[in-house]
């Protein structure tokens, strides 16, 4: 990626190396596909744990950081000043991100009729206290509407090389551009829109609405991703094949197979290897976000 246009958004909270426990506790509620989800703590929008928590993952950890929820007090890691280093490049470089969605997303929903307003992003260690429960590395990158922010702990973005495969930066890019994706969705309405089918018995499965949601997101990381180049020139070769390779990385089906050795499309949260890279793709061909009604999609 080449990243000179891009500046660095000041939307950023930085609470690495900070230890966070006692804080009562996560407020679990319904199981987001495997994972406890982080339920409200009274008030907000009023959705259920899974909508209230959107991960980049779904039912399918696969060891590391998404084979379990991690307790206790939150002991601060020790790190070496080179993995210092490493974690402060990679915070400079989502921030960038970050930014570069600020530009791009403000005109597009302008151009709706849609106020923009941005998502701050959280970086951190291992947890933190969110609106929305206590957030955990565990359960990788997350949205969480009821403070509009996204939370990353950076040590993710190794684990997406090293155990899934997705090495290099615009594979990193493709995550946070789903998150702030979600945010997108938050902002015009469609999470409240469909509250009702992302709460209830249909929410789950290959065509229910939380694989619709999070096919959109992917659509709208590649819509980010269409009008970052056309704007700032980021792509560079190889890029998109490496958004590719980690949307394919992040399928349920791929997941539960490595995982359990077969997939069972009912338990589906986030769709299949090839449906996230055709949304991807499909939001990356004209940048439009009319391209990614996958709510209104007869097939996905």
């Amino acid at each position: 990626m080449d990243l000179n246009n891009l500046r660095e958004t000041s939307n950023f909270d930085d609470r690495r190396g900070q230890g966070f426990g006692g804080f009562g506790g996560p407020s679990w509620g319904g199981g987001f596909g495997g994972f406890p989800s982080f339920g409200m703590r009274g008030g907000g929008l009023g959705f259920i744990a899974f909508i209230i928590l959107i991960l980049l993952f779904g039912s399918n950890g696969s060891g590391g950081l998404l084979d379990s929820i991690l307790g206790g007090g939150g002991q601060q890691q020790q790190v070496s000043q080179a993995d210092n280093h490493t974690s402060d490049t990679q915070l400079d470089f989502a921030r960038k991100i970050v930014g570069s969605a600020e530009d791009i997303w403000t005109p597009i929903l302008q151009a709706r009729g849609v106020t923009f307003s941005p998502a701050t992003i959280t970086f951190y260690t291992q947890q933190t206290p969110t609106a929305c429960g206590t957030g955990q590395a565990s359960a990788g990158p997350f949205y969480c509407p009821n403070d509009n922010r996204i939370y990353l702990d950076l040590s993710f973005f190794n684990q997406l090389a090293d155990q899934f495969g997705a090495p290099g930066q615009f594979a990193q890019a493709y995550v946070i551009a789903h998150e702030y994706g979600h945010h997108i969705q938050n902002l015009v309405g469609i999470m409240q829109h469909h509250e009702s089918a992302l709460q209830g018995s249909g929410a789950r499965g290959a065509t229910g609405a939380s694989v619709r949601l999070e096919l959109q997101a992917d659509c709208y990381a590649g819509v980010w991703t269409y009008h970052a180049d056309e704007r700032f020139h980021i792509l560079q070769q190889g890029d998109v094949e490496g958004g590719l390779k980690a949307a394919a990385a992040v399928g349920d089906d791929t997941l539960e197979k490595e995982s359990q050795g077969y997939a069972v499309p009912d338990s589906f949260t986030h769709g299949t290897s090839a449906q996230r890279m055709r949304w991807f793709q499909r939001g990356l061909s004209r940048g439009e976000m009319s391209d990614c009604d996958t709510f209104g999609a007869a097939s996905l």
